[in-house]
């Protein structure tokens, strides 16, 4: 099963084989949306075994250094599918301590080829920093993602933050410690467990249609 190997040549951190079967993939006119899908399973299969104690940082970044680089072998195949015209804007960024970017990324590249406009101010994201942005981007929403649990509170901090600026920007996060009670208890209003419930969330905020892509690659 093609899907499989994608995802398992991820999993186990062969650069080689996971190029390869990008670009097989793209010569058989497999979407690039779906081929990202196999890529997030694998890269969630990665961080499994990160909290499993079986990876470790050192993994973590050779995980995303390889999903870059599989991800610029698709970048053309984006631009074509991309929305022409942005419907929204959201700052995202990974919370102050953090520099898990992994998720980040998948996230700002389905909500671009949805049309999000991500301005995506990267990692270790303090702040102030994020306040700039929200001032001079008037954002309608604000993303944060976070991998370390230590880094919840941290979270919480740049929620009350937000809502401070501006109560009506609405705040969506995600990441490998967040869930449903994370996100109420840092004050969140969506909590999104992977890029394709972003995508939902952010349209449903800004009024548009929720018409993407699923996790198998249909669309809807």
């Amino acid at each position: 099963m093609k899907n499989f190997v994608l995802v398992q040549a991820l999993t186990e951190l062969d650069e080689h084989a996971v190029l390869a079967e990008v670009k097989e993939q793209l010569d058989d006119e497999v979407p690039a949306m779906e081929i990202l899908t196999q890529l997030q399973q694998g890269m969630e299969q990665v961080g499994k075994r990160y909290e499993a104690g079986d990876y470790f940082l050192a993994e973590l970044i050779m995980s995303a250094d390889i999903f870059s680089s599989a991800a610029a072998l698709m970048e053309p195949f984006f631009i074509s599918s991309c929305e022409s015209q942005a419907i929204g804007t959201m700052v995202l960024g990974t919370v102050k301590d953090d520099i898990h970017d992994i998720g980040k990324n998948i996230v700002a590249a389905i909500l671009s080829c949805n049309g999000i406009k991500v301005v995506d101010l990267g990692v270790d994201v303090d702040i102030p920093s994020l306040l700039k942005a929200i001032r001079i981007h008037k954002p309608q929403m604000v993303g944060i993602c976070c991998l370390l649990t230590t880094s919840v509170e941290g979270m919480k901090d740049a929620v009350t933050a937000v809502k401070a600026e501006n109560p009506s920007i609405k705040v969506l996060i995600g990441g490998g410690p967040v869930n449903v009670k994370v996100a109420q208890y840092c004050g969140a209003d969506e909590y999104c467990k992977n890029a394709y419930s972003a995508v939902e969330a952010a349209r449903r905020i800004i009024g548009a249609p929720i018409s993407t892509t699923d996790r198998d690659g249909n669309s809807r």
